[in-house]
């Protein structure tokens, strides 16, 4: 997929988050701590990541900066409310990044943490998809904590079968 105005991204990327948003409403208080794992991330930790992420990495990188991550720990927002503040604010602010750029703006050329250059609209695309990726870990991660999570398309695999003709 070819990203070739900034509203077609953002109006794509809307619909992207709004998909995880309905999969953090779910997160209660006591799940921010859950990881299937010691040393791994936790439930607010994939949250947080995410939001990080998006802002101090693509947000920085694609205004022609270099990553600014500064990891995805409690000290950037404890709690769940304030996990959620936190991960709406990134997202807010790397909204406005975006809306400031060009159709043209996607086209240049931007530097990931690795140095290597990667078109503005190619990296945004990494951006959604790095997003999806947590997004199916918070999944998991819920499931395995008995919480029942939101279909992502409305329907589970056993009602898309029971719909489906037999062939």
């Amino acid at each position: 997929m070819e990203i070739s105005t900034v509203q077609s991204f953002l109006d794509y990327y809307e619909k992207i988050r709004a998909r995880t948003n309905r999969l953090i409403a779910v997160v209660r208080p006591e799940h921010l701590n859950f990881s299937y794992k010691p040393g791994k991330f936790t439930v607010g930790d994939q949250i947080r990541h995410i939001a990080s992420i998006e802002r101090y990495m693509y947000g920085e990188t694609i205004s022609g900066r270099k990553s600014a991550y500064p990891g995805c720990g409690k000290d950037l927002a404890d709690g769940l409310e304030n996990t959620i503040a936190f991960f709406n604010e990134m997202h807010s602010q790397t909204l406005g990044i975006i809306n400031g750029f060009s159709d043209e703006d996607l086209h240049r050329k931007c530097l990931t943490p690795a140095n290597n250059e990667i078109s503005v609209w190619k990296w945004l695309r990494a951006m959604i998809e790095h997003e999806i990726h947590h997004r199916g870990e918070l999944y998991i991660y819920l499931n395995m904590l008995d919480v029942k999570t939101p279909q992502i398309y409305g329907f589970s695999a056993e009602e898309v079968q029971d719909m489906s003709i037999r062939l």
